[in-house]
């Protein structure tokens, strides 16, 4: 094993006192093609390029002699430190750090970042990363080759967003651009790059005390009406946390609500960090949809449109929830494979044939009969009666 390897970081400012002494010592270095071009690389040193860094830990492993990696901004923050000290390689790692790509991005936009959301995009993870971006109003995307700002414009077509794009930070070739998303595919934009993404509702209040977010400023879910529901049973309180219970939204997540109403369960699932794209025909839900949206400070996208047709034209959900349509739409909807669906029903007929259609689809299929008696307190006489099935639907993962 190397008998110690030091993690330098590197944001193009000359390299500390610290640093330059580390890689005096070396052995053997690591890093990418312009940290093996510096010259205070020791011309006997052996030189790994780093592609895969579980590859580069193993040969570090096993040296013998003082190792350096060097890593572009700061290499504990979504860096190579994290590989270099899972356990199965018994590294002793010490970290020279630098001003993270994110900070410098951000420094050269002139813009605070504790409110910022940070995702990391490759190809396995670009779609939860663009749901991020749709989701909330400053995100600084750490792109890589294949999901880069081009991608991540085409993945957000139809939502305005303004790109801040800091290609090459800390070279001389460091370049800044702005533009909205929807120019951004026109372009071919250099490795590495950090793209801020900015729009939609107000970012967290100044003074905030927790990175990335702000706690809501209403305590709780499956929150009262804040206008009269006009949409039925699909409205009830008791009926909502049920659906969301079973839907689970979470960050990185798109959530499909067709036949939004009132909006109260886009509203509460995008409270929950999820990215939603709310769906009706009728334009007056869509519109307070949108207004119910503005109120309580969470972003989402209204499309008007009846299901199922207008559901081909959607990016992939990851849930949803069917407020109405029938089995026509839940067969729309199992085709797209999302991980969960929720439905609900006014008639057992409705329910079995609903059940039948998320089975057919390929889904493990739960059903339970909801009754919920609303009571005045004064009198405790009986103010409302819904009576309704609810059906669940959990994706059975098809064998290879």
């Amino acid at each position: 094993m190397a008998d110690r390897v030091t993690v330098i970081g590197w944001d193009g400012s000359p390299l500390t006192a610290a640093a330059r002494s580390a890689l005096s010592a070396a052995t053997l270095v690591a890093g990418a093609a312009h940290h093996l071009a510096l010259p205070e690389v020791p011309p006997g040193a052996e030189r790994i390029r780093l592609g895969s860094v579980d590859l580069a830990a193993r040969r570090i492993a096993g040296h013998r002699g003082t190792a350096v990696v060097l890593a572009d901004g700061d290499p504990g923050f979504f860096g190579v430190v994290r590989t270099l000290r899972a356990p199965e390689h018994g590294l002793e790692v010490e970290v020279v750090p630098a001003v993270s790509s994110v900070a410098a991005a951000f420094a050269r936009a002139g813009m605070p970042w504790d409110d910022a959301r940070i995702v990391v995009a490759h190809q396995r993870t670009l779609r939860r990363a663009v749901n991020v971006c749709r989701a909330h109003p400053k995100v600084a995307v750490l792109t890589s080759p294949g999901a880069g700002p081009a991608e991540l414009a085409l993945l957000l077509e139809g939502v305005h967003r303004t790109f801040v794009i800091c290609e090459e930070l800390g070279t001389d070739r460091e370049q800044v651009t702005v533009l909205t998303s929807d120019k951004a595919a026109d372009h071919v934009w250099r490795d590495p790059n950090v793209v801020i993404v900015i729009g939609g509702a107000a970012g967290a209040p100044a003074g905030g005390w927790l990175m990335g977010q702000e706690t809501p400023a209403v305590r709780g879910w499956a929150l009262p009406p804040e206008v009269p529901a006009r949409g039925g049973t699909g409205e009830d309180r008791t009926l909502r946390a049920a659906q969301l219970a079973r839907l689970g939204p979470r960050v990185g997540d798109l959530v499909w609500d067709i036949g939004c109403g009132g909006g109260a369960l886009a509203v509460e699932a995008a409270r929950f960090g999820a990215a939603v794209i709310a769906v009706d025909a009728d334009p007056d839900a869509c519109a307070r949809t949108e207004a119910a949206a503005r109120r309580h400070g969470v972003q989402l996208q209204a499309v008007r449109g009846r299901a199922p047709h207008v559901l081909e034209r959607l990016p992939e959900p990851d849930v949803v929830r069917i407020g109405g349509g029938g089995v026509p739409v839940v067969t729309a909807c199992t085709a797209r494979r999302p991980e969960r669906i929720v439905a609900h029903a006014s008639t057992r007929d409705e329910a079995e044939a609903v059940g039948a259609a998320l089975a057919d689809g390929g889904y493990d299929v739960e059903c339970a009969l909801l009754q919920s008696v609303g009571l005045d307190p004064d009198d405790w006489s009986e103010r409302a009666r819904t009576v309704v099935f609810l059906l669940s639907g959990r994706r059975i993962e098809r064998a290879p």
